[in-house]
């Protein structure tokens, strides 16, 4: 099997997939308040971006995560998974969601052969969830988590992205949410993508440091070796089996290691999410309709184009101005 190998010798092995830019949310620091979405023929169809799949794990990837937008707001997607969940050399199947849909698809996205999730919870207050969401419903959340975990999936980790003066008094209250539920929960560093107009990046970023001397006053933290192929950072608390982790862009970026792609809802191939270093599969996927081959000579030859490193800042510039909704959590 041929793989995947960048310029600067990182296999690549891992890709993320965005279904749709498309969401029933619109929280502060992933989208504007009011969005222009994509013409629908702009984006791929749940043939092509099972045939895009097929590509990458034809050419070494083992790991596949599904995102959106939201991804359960896309027509078929049950469809998608039960084709992605047959691949053949797949050894991690995951899907990055709101929850606020996972009473409805959790059981059947298990069932068809989905390992892990990752869901999206940034506060435990009803009314500030709403403010950060703008449309979100906390209960029906907090009900999909429970879903997931009566559906049976491997791993469940909620993802929070901590902004200083927001939601960073609620960090305690959240590991001490995960631990109750015995799930693990990241903490995410702000992305500079996109415009946001609710607040100063410069002034609400928050250091993974920050948070991590915060839990520690109340659980000490020991550093675990565990990697789940992305790029948090783990560690173990002596009385738990929840797992912390902490994705940092900024304060320690994780370049050097990067063993991942993107391909947006549009079929566009970006080698870095810090950058805008990208190739057009669309174009190739509609050239040459349900042809593998020249689609994997085009993965192949885009390799060329990642980038060593992305240069995100904590000064509130902004870098790429797509919303990160049209990248893919």
């Amino acid at each position: 099997m041929s793989e995947l190998i960048d310029d600067f010798d990182r296999r690549i092995k891992y890709v993320r997939i965005s279904v749709t830019d498309r969401c029933d949310f619109r929280c502060v620091y992933c989208m504007g308040e009011e969005m222009t979405f994509l013409p629908r023929d702009q984006v791929l169809s749940i043939e092509e971006i099972s045939l895009v799949a097929r590509a990458f794990t034809e050419l070494g990837v083992e790991k596949i995560r599904l995102t959106g937008g939201e991804p359960l707001v896309r027509r078929n997607i049950d469809e998608l998974v039960k084709n992605i969940g047959a691949l053949e050399g797949l050894r991690d199947f995951t899907m990055t969601t709101n929850g606020a849909q996972l009473r409805r698809y959790a059981s059947s996205l298990r069932q068809s052969g989905m390992q892990r999730l990752n869901i999206s919870l940034d506060s435990l207050n009803p009314e500030r969830f709403r403010e950060l969401t703008r449309t979100g419903n906390l209960e029906k959340v907090i009900d999909g988590i429970r879903a997931a975990k009566e559906a049976g999936f491997e791993r469940i980790k909620l993802n929070a992205v901590i902004l200083k003066g927001r939601n960073d008094d609620e960090i305690l209250d959240l590991v001490d949410f995960a631990r109750d539920e015995g799930v693990d929960i990241s903490f995410i560093e702000e992305m500079p993508l996109g415009n946001v107009s609710e607040h100063s990046r410069q002034e609400t970023f928050c250091s993974s440091d920050d948070v991590r001397a915060m839990i520690e006053t109340r659980y000490p933290l020991l550093h675990s070796p565990e990697n789940s192929g992305g790029p948090s950072r783990y560690y173990r608390m002596a009385d738990s089996s929840s797992r912390i982790g902490f994705i940092s862009p900024h304060s320690h970026n994780f370049c050097d290691t990067c063993n991942r792609v993107r391909v947006t809802c549009e079929g566009r191939l970006l080698l870095c999410l810090g950058n805008e270093h990208s190739t057009d599969l669309r174009e190739v996927i509609r050239r040459f309709p349900g042809e593998i081959e020249p689609l994997k000579q085009r993965i192949r030859e885009s390799m060329s184009l990642k980038p060593h490193r992305h240069h995100f800042t904590t000064d509130g510039d902004v870098q790429i101005v797509r919303f990160m909704n049209m990248t893919g959590g």
